[in-house]
């Protein structure tokens, strides 16, 4: 029997009941059960509910519905600040003030949150991941007033589905498993790997609507393109420093 990693499907409709206190409470308790960086659990899930501060947020993930119509939000978080705190309280000199701090955090932060949205799709909730975070984390860090050493890396709205979508395609295994190194792609094995999800009847329309006539210029063109890519760089680059991530 497939388990529940294999029905996974990105729920963008929910309905508006509550997710119970108990259900919400194991969903959080499993992210805290993901591997982490020396036990140090250097990140934080800032839980939303209350529905003006979902209003508030909504534009920072460009005024999705679900965002509001979902009963709960969970703000990802790299955070080296709690960390920091404990080990000034027990004079001892911390050194969390840089990348390679961050990128442990990221780790432990988004490990966490796999955590979580695997739990709460096995008490029959839907989630989905928001990319737009990272779009506009300045913003976010202010809503949620996110203090020295705690950025956002990801958002994950939650509830119950209000809809049953088909599961979305994958690349073939051999697409992104290597054995014992890494073996480069042929030209031949590009075309190969991406000829499913090219011929796709979803592809074709993506391809009508976007008056295109490949998928790849689709996402280069159309939805991740290089000026936003950098915009977002800098900006992203620029809340770390504020938030003490490039001090060293």
């Amino acid at each position: 029997m497939k388990s529940v990693l294999f029905k996974h499907r990105s729920i963008r409709k929910y309905r508006s009941a509550p997710i119970p206190g108990d259900v919400l409470r194991d969903v959080l308790e499993a992210a805290t059960r993901a591997s982490t960086c020396g036990n140090m659990q250097l990140y934080s899930l800032i839980v939303t509910q209350d529905r003006a501060l979902r209003e508030a947020l909504s534009p920072c993930h460009f005024n999705q519905p679900m965002v509001v119509e979902a009963p709960c939000l969970v703000t990802v978080c790299a955070d080296v600040h709690r960390f920091t705190m404990w080990c000034e309280q027990r004079d001892a000199d911390p050194a969390y003030d840089n990348f390679a701090w961050f990128l442990n955090a990221a780790t432990d932060a988004l490990l966490a949150a796999q955590n979580l949205a695997v739990e709460a799709e096995m008490h029959g909730l839907g989630i989905c991941y928001l990319g737009t975070t990272l779009y506009t984390a300045e913003r976010i860090a202010k809503i949620l007033e996110l203090p020295k050493g705690v950025v956002p890396l990801t958002t994950i709205v939650m509830g119950y589905p209000d809809e049953s979508p088909e599961l979305t395609d994958r690349l073939p295994l051999e697409a992104v498993v290597h054995y014992e190194k890494y073996t480069d792609y042929t030209a031949a094995e590009i075309d190969e790997l991406w000829a499913e999800k090219e011929e796709s009847e979803l592809t074709r329309r993506l391809l009508a609507e976007n008056g295109l006539d490949n998928l790849a210029k689709i996402f280069t063109r159309n939805r991740y393109r290089r000026e936003d890519n950098l915009a977002i760089s800098r900006s992203y680059f620029e809340l770390l420093r504020e938030k003490g991530f490039f001090n060293q």
